[in-house]
């Protein structure tokens, strides 16, 4: 059965960077030996299942899966417009240092600390200086190049 919108599609999937680094995976076994269960605990790893059209996940994964059939594997390179998006000076906040403090109670604040904004939207800080601290609210993934090792499981 070829692929197509309305489908449900379960896959196994490998995603690296352009380097080779893994940054996500269905394998536990690869994400163990690559260190990502140190850094994601509690997460369950098992094949993804997509509902083709609702935008579960990145849209070049998702135009990828359209046309392919249960048991194909394949390799699919993602440009950033179709993954994240570009890395962009829009997504920093620069925000006073006290006022954020304030904020944070009794959590300490330090770089790569995680925020969500009152819109939902993640953010890590990335720099405190004397009097502001800056947020970056570009996904982590933004601006990169990723390659997606894929193999179809069922398609329903």
């Amino acid at each position: 059965m070829t692929i197509s919108t309305g489908d449900t599609v379960t896959l196994e999937y490998v995603g690296r960077l352009q380097n080779g680094e893994v940054f996500d995976t269905s394998d536990r076994v690869l994400a163990q030996q690559e260190g990502l269960l140190e850094e994601s605990t509690g997460r369950v790893y098992k094949p993804l299942t997509v509902d083709i059209g609702d935008d579960s996940v990145i849209p070049g994964l998702q135009e990828a899966l359209v046309g392919m059939e249960e048991g194909q594997q394949a390799t699919v390179d993602i440009p950033p417009e179709q993954a994240y998006g570009d890395r962009t000076e829009e997504r920093l906040g620069e925000y006073d240092r006290e006022a954020f403090e304030e904020m944070l109670d009794d959590r300490e604040l330090a770089e790569g600390f995680v925020v969500e904004a009152d819109s939902g939207l993640e953010g890590r800080v990335t720099d405190i200086g004397a009097q502001t601290v800056t947020v970056d609210f570009n996904h982590e993934l933004a601006g990169e190049h990723l390659t997606f090792t894929i193999e179809i499981i069922n398609v329903e």
